[in-house]
């Protein structure tokens, strides 16, 4: 897997897909991530919040070049995705976070980099616009 990224063959990663790619995470802190973003996976804080974060929650896209959108192209801004996750992830270059959730905190809901994209929710529980999420990925692919 980790060779194919590399090599540029284009990578959709969800929820746990987005989170293998970082360099570690609290989950399991003796095992290391494939290590092709730079960052690491934290747990939620508890305090206050429901935990696992589960059910709707916006994903808000950051201020990208229009013809970046593609994976967005006829999705609205802060559109509500499906989540179930009580670990986020915390790239080291923020330049990667393509939108945001807030939740406790605002995390990287979907990051970019290069031939890889990465989402924390999941577009198959997200009805309509996860099939039209689905459908702009193959079409970049």
């Amino acid at each position: 897997l980790e060779g194919k990224i590399r090599e540029g063959t284009p990578f959709l990663g969800i929820c746990l897909g987005m989170q293998l790619l970082f360099e570690e995470s609290q989950e399991s802190e003796k095992v290391k991530g494939l290590g092709v973003i730079p960052g690491e996976v934290k747990r939620f804080d508890s305090r206050g919040l429901t935990v696992p974060h589960m059910g709707w929650n916006r994903v808000e896209l950051r201020d990208v070049p229009a013809e970046k959108k593609g994976l967005f192209k006829g999705i609205r801004d802060k559109t509500y995705f499906y989540f179930a996750h009580s670990y986020y992830c915390f790239p080291s270059d923020k330049k990667l976070i393509f939108a945001s959730t807030p939740y406790g905190v605002d995390f990287a809901s979907c990051l970019n980099k290069d031939n890889i994209w990465a989402v924390q929710f999941h577009p198959e529980k997200s009805q309509k616009e996860g099939l039209k999420f689905f459908d702009n990925f193959l079409k970049l692919s």
